[in-house]
């Protein structure tokens, strides 16, 4: 890679490593980095171990990275500095910034995957072989690792006790501010940088809409009331955002704190996934309670393929999978419906289902996936019990009683066109009780 003359002829700097944190303000690592005795140069790696793994070239989520990434560069050169990105192995190219720049720190914030978590410690071992230090923050979510846990130190299983005391420590700890972007002083001052146009990744830019990082505070005062209504605007849409950082946990929780207290769960749902993930991370693969790993799936392809493309004869199930498909999104009522459906109705793998998520949605997180997927399936913690089957049909009735969102997704619904339910509700119910029966008896 090219060396750019100013940040070779630094005495020395301070690495900033952009990840699943897009944003200036209120960036933890970024702020620590800002503090340092050393310029801060930023840059941003397109993991290639991640992106060849992407089934689709017109792959949104890389369209908003780079969309992101753009944003932050211009930011940059409002102040006389830039972002530098590379396309590549994070390993590699570390260890040649490493063989070609003055770096003296490398800040990032924590991930806390299986795959960052390995990553990580590889360029932990480079910096220190080199004698450097790499300093990981805490940024991505309110408590992680074992700050929430039992008196005993180990971490809870079951949400209710973990989220009464994930409340009562921070009570105790009001929730931090870094304001990164009033250091601007500290940056090197290096226009070199650049953001590698998403063609040369080989990828083509996305078509679909994005979600905006705005909330509406009337959405979160009749959030408890309208969230699972999906023909109504009554989620914040911030997913996406929380899942890329380019909002602020913090200031996220803020909001729910001060206009609602049923959202502030659902944000608390997410650092308990996150925890659960960094301790299990086994359950990326396999059942969290290892019984359920015994239960005999269908390998129903053509099952499979109606529960993707909206095709079940269910219409609450084929509008999800229809808005899901159409715009990245799915409303997180219909979410726990379809995924129910295809393991509980359809007695597909779990698995199956979280993959096909992982491709689709924008706003994918893998401890939130996993961890969703596995309750649907009652194989995970805390989950729904096994004989708890979710009607489909009674969820129409219920929570679209007006047929609007079914309407606006499945237009022939209620015509010949539209097919007929390709399992029965009864009899799938029957049949699931005995196969989890059947797997699960001592």
């Amino acid at each position: 890679m090219p060396v750019p003359k100013t940040v070779q002829s630094a005495d020395g700097i301070s690495l900033f490593w952009f990840r699943r944190d897009l944003r200036l303000d209120d960036n933890h690592a970024l702020f620590q980095a800002l503090q340092s005795d050393y310029p801060v140069v930023a840059i941003f790696i397109f993991d290639r171990n991640i992106l060849d793994q992407l089934e689709d070239r017109d792959d949104a989520r890389v369209t908003f990275i780079h969309q992101e990434l753009n944003a932050i560069d211009a930011e940059l050169r409002k102040f006389g500095s830039s972002l530098h990105t590379f396309y590549g192995d994070p390993i590699e190219v570390h260890q040649q910034l490493l063989d070609q720049w003055p770096i003296q720190h490398l800040y990032a914030n924590r991930d806390y995957e299986p795959y960052a978590q390995a990553r990580d410690k590889k360029v932990h071992a480079l910096y220190e072989a080199k004698g450097k230090r790499f300093y990981g923050c805490k940024d991505h979510v309110v408590f992680e690792k074992s700050e929430v846990v039992k008196g005993d130190g180990k971490p809870y299983t079951v949400f209710t006790p973990y989220m009464k005391r994930w409340k009562a420590l921070l009570a105790d700890q009001p929730l931090p501010y870094f304001p990164s972007a009033l250091h601007q002083d500290q940056w090197l001052k290096q226009l070199e940088g650049q953001v590698i146009p998403l063609e040369a990744m080989h990828f083509t830019p996305s078509t679909l809409e994005f979600p905006a990082r705005d909330v509406k505070t009337d959405v979160l005062h009749h959030y408890a009331e309208q969230r699972d209504i999906p023909s109504v605007n009554g989620t914040s849409r911030l997913s996406m955002h929380l899942r890329f950082g380019t909002v602020s946990i913090r200031k996220v929780a803020q909001l729910g704190l001060a206009h609602s207290e049923k959202w502030l769960n659902e944000l608390i749902w997410r650092d308990f996934y996150q925890m659960i993930l960094f301790h299990f991370p086994h359950s990326v693969e396999r059942a969290f309670k290892p019984a359920y790993d015994q239960i005999e799936w269908e390998r129903n392809e053509v099952h499979f393929a109606a529960w993707c493309n909206g095709q079940t004869g269910y219409p609450l199930v084929d509008a999800g999978m229809r808005e899901l498909n159409a715009t990245g999104f799915m409303h997180n009522r219909v979410r726990m419906v379809t995924a129910s459906f295809l393991t509980k109705h359809l007695l597909i793998d779990w698995r199956w289902g979280e993959r096909y998520f992982a491709r689709k949605l924008l706003d994918f997180d893998l401890a939130s996936n996993v961890g969703g997927w596995q309750w649907a399936a009652s194989s995970g913690c805390d989950a729904a019990p096994y004989f708890r089957v979710f009607n489909p049909q009674l969820q129409f009735e219920k929570f679209d009683p007006f047929k609007r969102y079914v309407k606006k997704w499945v237009p022939e619904y209620g015509s010949t066109r539209y097919p007929s339910p390709i399992v029965d509700h009864k009899w799938a119910r029957e049949r699931v009780l005995q196969r989890y029966e059947k797997a699960l008896k001592p």
